[in-house]
């Protein structure tokens, strides 16, 4: 099974939001990442439910919708609502795991649990089955263009032992940092979704760049 590339939009242009959703409906990209940031939970603000309604209209490609907010609870159902096939909340930021996971499902949505580089992958263990999606982000969250944290590694073997023992259809994704210097490595350790922000959008081809990450190392990968 091929991987997945997912560029991030935030670090697209702003100003040319269609031109780059554009761009990568137009590329080999399998989904568009959408990072909503509430200023609380995360040192910045980004943007959330007036953007991604028109960009999930316009995208046709896999909208996967990575909230680091408080209390996710009480938004996860709008953002369904509004055209995100994937939503992912941050198992720090909510005392209502399971029930937040129910809610996404609920609203029709699949459901990811996203974890900060400091939280074990075991955080997962009582919700697995109820997953569809783990984000293990290998930078801190809140802001872009940050270097890959390498004890990622570590923790994507761990948790896809778990999944593979389980015999769970669970997809791991690796947020921050990720680029084609390091791509085949976070690959090769068990994710199957690469979220490439920064190496895509700021690349002088960002066509090219999508193509080179969706066949990076591509005959040596088995998953």
């Amino acid at each position: 099974m091929s991987h997945i590339v997912a560029p991030s939009l935030l670090a697209a242009d702003f100003l040319n939001l269609k031109r780059d959703v554009s761009l990568v409906n137009q590329s080999e990209a399998d989904w568009l990442h959408f990072d909503v940031m509430d200023g609380v939970f995360v040192p910045n603000i980004s943007f959330g439910q007036p953007i991604l309604k028109p960009v999930a209209k316009h995208c046709t490609k896999v909208v996967d919708v990575h909230l680091m907010i408080e209390r996710p609870e009480l938004y996860v159902e709008e953002f369904v609502e509004l055209g995100a096939d994937y939503v992912s909340f941050h198992v720090e930021a909510t005392r209502h795991v399971h029930r937040t996971i129910q809610l996404i499902k609920g609203a029709g949505g699949k459901a990811g649990l996203a974890l900060n580089p400091h939280t074990p992958v075991e955080a997962t263990f009582d919700v697995l089955e109820d997953l569809d999606l783990v984000v293990l982000m290998s930078v801190n969250p809140g802001f872009g263009g940050q270097k890959f944290i390498y004890r990622t590694l570590h923790k994507i073997a761990a948790l896809k032992e778990e999944i593979i023992t389980r015999n769970l259809d669970v997809q791991i994704e690796i947020d921050g940092g990720v680029g084609l210097h390091n791509a085949e490595k976070i690959l090769q350790a068990g994710a199957n979704v690469l979220v490439a922000g920064s190496a895509v959008f700021k690349s002088d081809d960002p066509t090219d760049t999508i193509s080179r990450l969706k066949n990076v190392g591509i005959e040596n990968l088995h998953f």
